[in-house]
């Protein structure tokens, strides 16, 4: 019985759905049976397509093939800066970053799906956002990251000062992993966005890396 209620127990903690995990540069045909590892531990709630030097053609294919993983365990697919590819392949959302398209036209093209929007470490970027519709503010790097080596540095005052402010989600992301996300979600994060950790950990593969975050 006791086995049976820390099993119990185990299952409802993973259920709270806070991670946003984003993908690695490079998609491999080993990458979709892992990503389905990953999704099926229930604790992810977005999945953003991020792959920058792919043509948009063989993006579409591969965003088709993630989409039917990310349907299976109910995670929303966001497409990173691809406006039109997200609308293409009805995709949950878009994300966006200071240098795309401008937020109020994003708005008009994707109607009610999720448009997220990067803010760096800027009060300002964050109210323009917000008072163009954005779902939500992504503020980073606040670590060192694989992903972003160049990115700007956040710090823990934005968050605190979002976490007044700012009544819609917030998204931190920037070499965020086990031993630091908590400190994060502390200040202000609702959702820890996670790559390096995932997919480039020379320890653990992606399904054992993911389940350190409770």
């Amino acid at each position: 019985m006791d086995r049976r209620f820390r099993e119990r127990v185990c299952s409802l903690i993973t259920l709270k759905k806070f991670i946003y995990l984003i993908s690695p540069n490079k998609i491999n045909k080993n990458f979709y049976n892992s990503l389905d590892k990953v999704l099926s531990i229930k604790n992810v709630k977005f999945f953003q397509l991020r792959c920058k030097k792919i043509r948009l053609q063989k993006l579409s294919i591969i965003a088709t093939k993630i989409k039917k993983i990310t349907t299976k365990h109910k995670v929303k697919l966001i497409i990173n800066d691809y406006l039109d590819l997200a609308c293409e392949i009805k995709a949950d959302g878009c994300h966006l970053g200071q240098s795309d398209m401008p937020i109020k036209m994003a708005r008009k093209k994707i109607k009610k799906k999720i448009l997220g929007v990067t803010c760096h470490n800027s009060k300002i970027l964050a109210t323009n956002a917000i008072r163009d519709k954005a779902d939500y503010i992504a503020f980073g790097s606040f670590f060192k990251s694989k992903l972003k080596p160049n990115a700007q540095k956040s710090n823990l005052d934005i968050l605190k000062w979002a976490k007044k402010e700012i009544k819609k989600p917030i998204v931190v992301i920037g070499g965020i992993n086990n031993l630091n996300y908590k400190k994060l979600i502390s200040a202000g994060a609702k959702y820890i966005a996670i790559s390096s950790f995932i997919w480039d950990n020379p320890k653990l593969k992606p399904e054992f890396a993911i389940r350190k975050f409770k």
